[in-house]
């Protein structure tokens, strides 16, 4: 009996141990998984994420400018220890990182900074394919408004010598007397990559691509000028590419995409406009509420409220709008029949958040599937994405031919004032 309970003692206080160091080693082994970063001309963003939550604390010190960030409970390995390696010298923000075991238990990030910066530091919970993610969005302390640097002040001037009150009575004559601002949205970027093709093509990179194609023939083009919204591989939340566009006075906003879809044999081009009434069909409900999830993905700072944005994202009227979104999405629909099978006939409607502008008609062109191993290889074609790029100039050619840009209306412009 004695030996008996003298075993069962030394075999509780073995487990005991064992589940003490256990405990321990879990509380102070969270690994991180990756590290990533996306340097921007508005922000640069950095990336930590791992399959548990992260304790951490940050503050700043100067002369000279830096920022420091302890991470707590976790160790130092390859993921932590690289992130030194990708700050580029083009970063505008950050010079260099320094990753070190500040303490058991304790890595400690320090940035040397290029200058005064405004950080913000969040965590995002699990989504998609991402675990949790501890994200550093670094602006800088008093930006120079980068969104306007969008536009040439050349350009600008134009414009505002063109628009005389009362505005001229000849359409055609004030169409000739001013530059057409096109604003140009590359769908996804950064943390988010958008549609994934069958041989490793990311949504987010041929998006571009084509993009900076139809820029560039749009800057070709006489009273007419292309800007970016996202002209590198960084986030910007949807709500603030309607706001780029808008400070950019865009005649036109067009978001371009190549989705995903369960079946491989799925293909042909389609171009949305926004709905008021709920979506044209099932597939555009889908897609849209796909594509209205990329903020998820993307990870925004939801502490953050931008007044603009929530003037501009108001439930207005936007029935004009729309019927003008309509119009040119029929003309781009056109041209797209002329290089690739539609997969759907008509212009479809849904709530995409990306098409919300008040005033700015708006439409989504889904270029390809990039889920189908054949429209996949087309999309990655330079003399393809070319293709698709003349095609959606051509249709934004008819509509104006037919739609004379006219001023903003007063009223429109005292409403919305930035």
């Amino acid at each position: 009996m004695f030996k008996s309970a003298v075993i069962f003692s030394k075999l509780f206080y073995l487990t005991l141990i064992a589940l003490v160091s256990g405990l321990s080693s879990a509380h102070a082994s969270i690994e991180i998984s990756a590290t990533r970063i996306w340097p921007a001309a508005d922000y640069t963003r950095l990336t930590i994420e791992s399959k548990t939550a992260v304790r951490h604390h940050m503050f700043s010190i100067e002369n000279p400018d830096r920022l420091v960030i302890d991470l707590d409970d976790i160790e130092l390995n390859d993921a932590l220890s690289t992130l030194s390696t990708k700050i580029g010298n083009n970063d505008p923000y950050i010079k260099s990182v320094r990753v070190a075991r500040f303490k058991p238990g304790t890595v400690r990030l320090v940035l040397d900074l290029k200058g005064k910066i405004k950080p913000q530091l969040f965590d995002l919970n699990p989504v998609g394919e991402y675990g949790y993610r501890l994200v550093l969005d670094v602006y800088p302390n008093q930006p120079a408004d980068p969104l306007m640097a969008l536009v040439d002040p050349a350009i600008e001037t134009k414009k505002e010598e063109a628009l005389p009150l009362p505005p001229p009575p000849k359409k055609q004559t004030e169409m000739r007397t001013r530059t057409l601002i096109i604003a140009i949205d590359a769908g996804h970027g950064g943390e988010d990559p958008g549609a994934k093709g069958a041989n490793g093509s990311h949504e987010k990179n041929v998006t571009l691509a084509i993009a900076r194609r139809l820029c560039g023939l749009i800057n070709e083009t006489d009273n007419m000028r292309g800007v970016l919204v996202r002209d590198g591989d960084y986030f910007i939340p949807l709500g603030g590419r309607v706001t780029k566009a808008r400070r950019a006075h865009a005649d036109l906003f067009i978001s371009i995409h190549a989705d995903a879809f369960i079946k491989p044999d799925a293909h042909g081009s389609s171009v949305f406009a926004l709905s008021e009434h709920g979506a044209t069909s099932t597939a555009a409900r889908w897609l849209a509420k796909k594509e209205n999830e990329a903020d998820l993905i993307g990870g925004i700072n939801i502490a953050v409220k931008d007044p603009y944005l929530a003037r501009t994202l108001l439930d207005l009227s936007q029935t004009a709008t729309i019927n003008d979104s309509i119009r040119l999405a029929r003309h781009v629909l056109g041209e797209l029949n002329d290089i690739n099978d539609l997969h759907s006939g008509h212009v479809e409607q849904a709530g995409f958040a990306v098409l919300k502008s008040p005033d700015i008609p708006s439409i989504l062109v889904e270029t390809a599937f990039i889920s189908n191993p054949g429209e996949e290889a087309h999309l990655n074609d330079e003399s393809y994405q070319l293709k698709l790029a003349h095609a959606v100039l051509n249709g934004v050619k008819r509509y104006f031919s037919q739609n004379p840009a006219l001023s903003r209306s007063n009223l429109v412009l005292n409403n919305m004032e930035l």
